[in-house]
């Protein structure tokens, strides 16, 4: 589930991060229940979107992975969700489960979960967590509302480009809230039929849209 390490760093130098471990890529980790369904489906979105932007497979240093706060390990994704990332074109091969573990909380640089109990949960896991964790639409809401002219430029490297919009977001926290508390869930869609899957697909790539376009400066094509 996680792409190749070899490219990183691209553009930029070599920082240092937790535990001393260079940073020269960034890692996105999705998050949901089972990670079967929700989590899969954001992570190879944001996948086809990065490449799509980019034309690379490596993504200039950009890593996305995801796991379920109740994972089940190494099983594949549902098939309606298989079907739902075949209508946006996303390649869904390969796909195996995981449980969320401590590691995988220290390696992200950016964390985005399906609802607020997610959230709550990954923060609970410590590793100061709290400051790149966010659910996913109140990601993209607080996105939007960074300038993109703050941020560094895409010559600078997306890894750059990356810390500065979640150091942007966090500062931003507190100040745009939601205008109710749903408006940041993403509700699941296990068991339910391939109609409802596909809503859900469509809600995750309007949330995932203005993230990846600030993350990599690039707008959609149209």
């Amino acid at each position: 589930m996680t792409a190749p390490d070899a490219g990183r760093g691209i553009g930029n130098g070599v920082e240092t991060g937790t535990f001393g471990v260079p940073m020269t890529n960034f890692r996105i980790l999705h998050v949901s229940t089972g990670n079967v369904c929700r989590s899969p489906i954001t992570e190879r979105l944001t996948r086809h979107a990065l490449a799509d932007r980019l034309g690379d497979p490596l993504w200039g240093g950009l890593i996305v992975e995801s796991a379920g706060t109740w994972g089940h390990e190494g099983a594949p994704m549902e098939a309606n969700a298989e079907a739902v990332l075949a209508d946006f074109g996303a390649d869904a091969s390969g796909f195996m489960g995981r449980e969320l573990l401590d590691e995988h909380v220290i390696m992200a640089d950016l964390v985005l979960t399906a609802t607020r109990d997610h959230r709550a949960q990954v923060i609970s896991m410590g590793h100061s967590a709290g400051l790149r964790t966010f659910t996913l639409k109140e990601f993209t809401r607080l996105v939007r509302a960074i300038d993109p002219a703050t941020l560094p430029p895409l010559e600078d490297g997306v890894v750059a480009r990356a810390r500065a919009l979640v150091r942007a977001a966090a500062a931003l926290r507190g100040w745009l809230l939601a205008p109710t508390a749903e408006a940041d869930e993403v509700y699941d869609p296990y068991g339910a039929p391939l109609t409802f899957f596909r809503s859900i697909g469509e809600e995750i790539h309007q949330a995932l849209d203005p993230v990846v376009t600030a993350l990599t400066g690039v707008p959609a094509r149209a």
